[in-house]
């Protein structure tokens, strides 16, 4: 064996284990939606350290692993979040969107207001690395980040939905706030803020449609 390498863990299934597996896991995520309307239900830590882990778990470029989760539960910082988002979305929907993009957004029912963020009981925020940090201060390339931290942010919201959570993908741009109001690096560029948490009782969702796999597929 190669210096540097271990044996790969790997688990075998029949075929008609490997279908019955992909047909079972595409029931489970087919029924994930994006959700606004969040309890305040309580949420135990450690399912969201569970998720962040298997979330860590993503490929990256290189293996550098270019990420970092904060978990915010603290109500207050929560709000100063929302203050800061919420003046970023007033500025989106009052000018800087174009009429193109509000036509778009317009099925979805979106608006400048985000209570959720104060709402939902854990708020993720995902930074990417555009550069790591060795122990003697110099910077470490890093490649594929937006790739790597896309991926794992994808594994993260599919392992919340496994758990039983519901999420919704908060992108108020530009998104700068939260490296100050979470105390990040400026090797860090926030990618992304996940809300996460029980639905409402009352909860809705747009009544809207996915495209069929002849849609986002083609075998050749």
């Amino acid at each position: 064996m190669a210096d540097g390498f271990i044996p790969l863990e790997y688990t075998e299934y029949t075929i008609a284990e490997m279908q019955q597996r992909a047909a079972s896991f595409y029931d489970d995520v087919r029924r994930r939606r994006t959700v606004r309307d969040f309890s305040d239900r309580a949420v135990p830590r450690q399912v969201i350290e569970q998720c962040i882990a298997s979330a860590g778990t993503a490929p990256s470029g290189a293996n550098q692993q270019p990420w970092h989760f904060v978990a915010v539960s603290d109500a207050s910082v929560k709000h100063r979040i929302r203050e800061a988002a919420e003046a970023e979305e007033r500025a989106f929907y009052s000018g800087k969107a174009s009429e193109e993009w509000l036509s778009a957004l317009e099925p979805l029912g979106t608006d400048a207001q985000k209570p959720f963020l104060d709402t939902a009981p854990w708020l993720i925020a995902i930074f990417g690395e555009s550069y790591g940090v060795a122990e003697d201060g110099s910077q470490v390339k890093h490649y594929y980040v937006q790739e790597s931290v896309g991926i794992a942010t994808g594994m993260l919201i599919t392992a919340l939905h496994h758990a039983g959570l519901a999420a919704l993908t908060h992108t108020p741009s530009p998104m700068g706030f939260l490296n100050t109001v979470l105390g990040r690096p400026s090797n860090e560029r926030p990618f992304l803020l996940l809300v996460a948490g029980y639905p409402s009782d009352d909860a809705q969702v747009p009544d809207i449609a996915r495209k069929p796999l002849e849609g986002i597929s083609s075998f050749v």
